[in-house]
């Protein structure tokens, strides 16, 4: 099983049920984002990341100082959790990449915009035991340079089809994270970074592992 099978199969699904107009401005927004997208501001491996303290699914918190304690972090931004692509990616994750971390010692942890009250329904249906985390501020994806929002001609076209991203975060805001996977070392350094501004492409779980083994001696 690989990641982008997944996503494979999703497209495959669209492609026999879509309408042909659909799969059009489907497939022209994905290249619009790669190519627009401003990849001098993307997170690379070196950067430090400050401490943060996000809210958690369950009333939790996720406190970076805290899991890099213990071992490295894997950090999974996601776009919202009614997102199919995201998903079907996540639910791959959980088989492929979370028990591997976990037997080296490592935390993964999934990163959306959407407030933490949304968030419930994603963690509940795939039953995700690593945490699910909420960045309404948007202080790590902005860190990051990850973030994206449509221009206004964009969301009023959105909101005429029913679909008010605001409304779907919670926090008023449009801005969405591009997939990514960032992998910090327990000084706070990106050893490992990934981002994919077409959201039907992600990061292999085998690229993470190979990036996590060196950083606990395997």
């Amino acid at each position: 099983m690989t990641i982008q099978g997944l996503l494979d199969q999703l497209q495959a699904t669209r492609d026999a049920e879509w309408a042909p107009e659909q799969l059009r401005a489907h497939a022209d927004l994905r290249r619009s984002l790669e190519a627009n997208a401003d990849r001098a501001r993307f997170v690379k491996p070196g950067d430090v990341v400050p401490p943060f303290v996000l809210a958690e699914v369950g009333g939790g918190t996720v406190i970076l100082d805290d899991l890099l304690a213990e071992g490295p972090v894997t950090l999974v931004f996601f776009r919202f959790e009614g997102c199919p692509a995201c998903n079907t990616a996540l639910r791959g994750y959980q088989l492929t990449l979370a028990p591997a971390l976990r037997e080296l010692g490592a935390h993964l942890v999934i990163v959306s915009p959407q407030i933490a009250e949304k968030l419930v329904a994603i963690k509940e249906r795939h039953g995700f035991d690593f945490p699910v985390a909420s960045d309404p501020d948007r202080v790590l994806i902005d860190f990051f340079g990850i973030g994206f929002a449509p221009d206004e001609e964009a969301r009023e076209e959105s909101r005429r089809k029913g679909a008010d991203l605001g409304a779907i975060l919670g926090t008023g805001e449009w801005t969405l994270p591009y997939p990514t996977v960032v992998v910090i070392d327990q000084d706070r350094t990106v050893r490992f970074a990934d981002v994919h501004p077409d959201w039907m492409v992600r990061t292999e779980s085998s690229a993470v592992l190979a990036a996590v083994r060196p950083l606990v001696g395997q």
